[in-house]
């Protein structure tokens, strides 16, 4: 196999590196790391196309006028977007369930003391009310905690980690508000294309924005060795 840091090839009964030293619950770590960053990407971009498609959609309908708009044919054009929102939420529920096996690890290998117990890195995410501030302030505790960061380094932290939870919690609200619209006056129909391209646009910045979490925090655990795990 192959080790993430240096490339070179790690035979499967040993623990580290030949070349580089590194350990193998580090490289484990950090390929994890690697798909997480990927799907997230992906992500960002099936969003940002449908903000994008979307967008298109506008232009049209600034030059229609109360005489010429069809409601009938707009709706079955915007119809398909929520689909799309639809299969986006599917591939977020996967990026997910990825994105809390790569957490669970970096909160256990993180310098400590936590303020909360390890079990809420995985209940945190689905115990309502909880879920609205817990999870970020999670994330912005392992990050810190990673390296050794001056308060200036601390607070550009604390502003991507409160912008990309901030546009998450924004960008569900709008794709809710899409797909419940409505066609049938012109002004419901651009309002609906505005929220459309809203939440895509959300959507798209807070996956960008939990990339840099992603590779901050596993670039910060992988650039030392790896605390056993808790």
């Amino acid at each position: 196999m192959p080790c993430a840091l240096c490339g070179d090839i790690i035979p499967a009964e040993v623990n580290r590196c030949p070349a580089c030293g590194a350990w193998a619950r580090r490289r484990d770590f950090r390929a994890v790391g690697v798909a997480v960053f990927m799907l997230l990407g992906f992500d960002a971009f099936v969003a940002l196309g449908s903000g994008i498609s979307l967008l298109q959609m506008a232009h049209p309908l600034r030059q229609a006028t109360h005489g010429t708009y069809d409601a009938e044919a707009t709706g079955q054009a915007i119809a398909p977007y929520t689909d799309v929102f639809t299969v986006y939420a599917l591939l977020a529920v996967v990026t997910g369930m990825l994105y809390l096996f790569w957490f669970w690890r970096a909160y256990g290998q993180s310098p400590g003391p936590h303020r909360h117990h390890r079990a809420w890195t995985v209940f945190g995410w689905f115990m309502p009310i909880v879920n609205l501030w817990l999870p970020p302030r999670l994330v912005y505790e392992v990050w810190v905690n990673s390296g050794r960061y001056r308060t200036a380094e601390r607070q550009a932290a604390g502003v991507v980690v409160a912008g990309w939870w901030c546009c998450t919690l924004l960008g569900l609200l709008l794709s809710q508000a899409f797909a419940h619209g409505s066609t049938d006056s012109l002004a419901d129909a651009r309002f609906d294309v505005h929220l459309g391209v809203a939440a895509a646009g959300c959507l798209a910045l807070a996956a960008a924005l939990c990339m840099a979490n992603v590779f901050q925090i596993t670039r910060l655990q992988t650039g030392r060795e790896i605390m056993p795990q808790r």
